[in-house]
């Protein structure tokens, strides 16, 4: 694939959940790869992620924004067309793990904040930033879902159940903008370095248990917001122009397996070489 292929030269990017981690790595590599960017997130640490794209020689604007809320959204889908003249990209990354309780220590109050951000926002960012995008003759969408959405044991019940939610809404607002060229896709991370996660990571390593941080994945390590920016660029770019309604896990291997217990693929494995040996 050449790097023509990953161009986004001349577009113009909306991302939300901009402040820190992968929409921050994101924005820095859209801009890397030519488009303006528009960074939006509720934290004043936008503007750090605005000034970082900056000094690296990019064109940004940031924009304080809660990514749940309809005039928030469409205020900043706004921002973008009256400042770029028009929407190219919507990288709708934006979330919330709404707290690690257990499944009958949820409430209604907490699963309904948590839905209103990882699920209502995305689509409230497709309902408005889509209608933009057709007016350029199509683009992409692209939504961070989660490994999380696709199987239990990867996160909390109420992020767990609206980031599966991420994933049918990719493949119905697919389906909604059939023939206008503009495509809707999910990226569904798996256990990755950001301010989301950030808690557990100090955690580990305060606890000197670093070295156990995505143990279970075939990498036998934890992603890197970079890892996830990459599919996300890909996702962005014309190099990705027939990939449509599509959650692809970006995990180390994570989601590969169902749930063994401890030995049991060694033990195939074994089995297995004695079988093949006379």
């Amino acid at each position: 694939m050449s790097a023509a292929a990953m161009s986004l030269d001349g577009k113009v990017a909306l991302i939300t959940g901009a402040a820190s981690g992968i929409g921050r790595a994101a924005s820095l590599m859209f801009a890397e790869a030519g488009a303006k960017i528009v960074a939006c997130d509720l934290s004043e640490a936008v503007n750090e992620t605005a000034q970082a794209v900056r000094d690296a020689g990019g064109e940004v604007m940031a924009v304080t924004m809660d990514a749940g809320s309809e005039p928030d959204v469409i205020a900043a889908v706004k921002a973008a067309t009256d400042s770029y003249g028009g929407l190219d990209v919507l990288f709708a990354n934006a979330g919330i793990t709404g707290g690690l309780r257990g499944f009958f220590e949820g409430t209604p109050e907490v699963w309904a904040e948590t839905l209103r951000v990882n699920l209502i926002g995305p689509f409230l960012a497709i309902k408005h930033g889509a209608p933009e995008i057709m007016k350029r003759g199509g683009g992409s969408i692209i939504c961070t879902a989660s490994v999380a959405g696709l199987r239990f044991g990867a996160g909390p019940a109420q992020y767990s159940a609206s980031k599966a939610g991420v994933i049918n809404l990719v493949q119905t607002a697919c389906q909604s903008l059939a023939g206008t060229g503009v495509r809707v896709n999910a990226v569904c991370p798996g256990l990755t370095e950001t301010g989301m996660t950030k808690p557990a990571y100090d955690m580990a390593r305060a606890a000197g248990k670093e070295h156990k941080i995505g143990q279970i994945n075939p990498l036998r390590r934890g992603g890197q917001p970079e890892e996830i920016a990459s599919m996300a660029l890909f996702l962005a770019s014309d190099a990705s122009s027939y990939l449509n309604g599509q959650a692809i896990a970006v995990d180390g291997g994570l989601s590969s397996s169902h749930p063994v217990a401890p030995g049991t693929v060694r033990e195939v494995e074994e089995g297995l070489k004695t079988v093949r040996e006379p």
